[in-house]
């Protein structure tokens, strides 16, 4: 049992490994791989499932953490090599048109294929609340209570009866994999907020969280909310490890690991491989 980086902004230094602008996680069960997300293109994804020697055959369920292109735009190029359909978790607001406004204006930033084309090639399902992806490996649910900042992007943007809105980032969701000690939270992208989903888990969940993982959105966040997010995480009795990502930021990983300690925080790049024993 294990969880494989595959799709980030870093590789690891002397690679084969590509790297770009997205995330895509692989964890691997007793049944089957598990997907989180596809990353950007789908070229890397492919490449970086060749170079770490995981075969699209072994993939059994896909979960979507939210509809930005940089997480779902390689659907596409994964459909080519899937022999059947396999159910695909998500939340039910994922196929809601997401946009942002750029220089040169208003530009979609959704998956590259339609919810026709997505439902016509896998068993889709969605749900607000946690749904079993596989034995042991969960989706949040909807994270509805936010008392903290959310990972906000200033410029995503949806269409509303009154035009254009702030995306309220309603599908985000990130996945909960049960381990002998605890959980591990595998985040997407965490729009929800970071906190805010490490509240939800332990509310839902009722387990200690022994891990986090994946992008944690704070790469905007400043000095003084990144200190404040350390002293929680720090106040978690259980937590022994922080491996952060894609739109964590670099000044976040540093501060973090100044504060938690050089041993809890720690790099997550392209072909990074998580084994449960890091939990214990």
């Amino acid at each position: 049992m294990k969880i494989v980086c595959l799709v980030d902004n870093a590789v690891q230094p002397g690679s084969s490994f590509w790297g770009e602008h997205g995330l895509a996680f692989w964890i691997e069960t007793e049944i089957g791989g598990v997907l989180l997300d596809t990353g950007q293109s789908g070229t890397v994804l492919l490449h970086n499932m060749d170079v770490a020697g995981i075969s699209v055959a072994d993939l059994r369920a896909l979960a979507l953490s939210h509809g930005h292109y940089d997480h779902a735009g390689g659907l596409s190029s994964l459909l080519g090599r899937l022999e059947s359909e396999i159910p695909a978790y998500a939340n039910p607001d994922f196929f809601r048109p997401r946009y942002s406004r750029r220089p040169e204006g208003v530009k979609y930033i959704g998956p590259g294929l339609t919810e026709a084309d997505i439902r016509a090639r896998f068993d889709v399902r969605l749900s607000s609340e946690p749904q079993e992806v596989a034995p042991g490996v969960w989706t949040t649910g909807e994270v509805n209570a936010r008392p903290e900042p959310e990972g906000r992007g200033a410029h995503h943007l949806v269409r509303s009866e009154v035009g254009w809105v702030a995306d309220p980032y309603q599908d985000d969701m990130s996945l909960v994999i049960e381990t002998p000690a605890g959980v591990i939270l595998l985040c997407g992208c965490c729009h929800a907020g970071l906190l805010n989903t490490v509240y939800h888990v332990e509310r839902t969940f009722q387990r200690p969280i022994v891990g986090i993982t994946g992008g944690t959105h704070l790469a905007s966040a400043d000095i003084a909310y990144l200190r404040h997010v350390g002293a929680v995480l720090q106040a978690l009795p259980s937590l022994h490890w922080v491996a952060p990502n894609h739109c964590s930021g670099h000044v976040a990983f540093c501060e973090l690991r100044r504060l938690l300690g050089q041993d809890v925080v720690r790099p997550c790049p392209v072909g990074t491989v998580i084994d449960w024993e890091e939990s214990r």
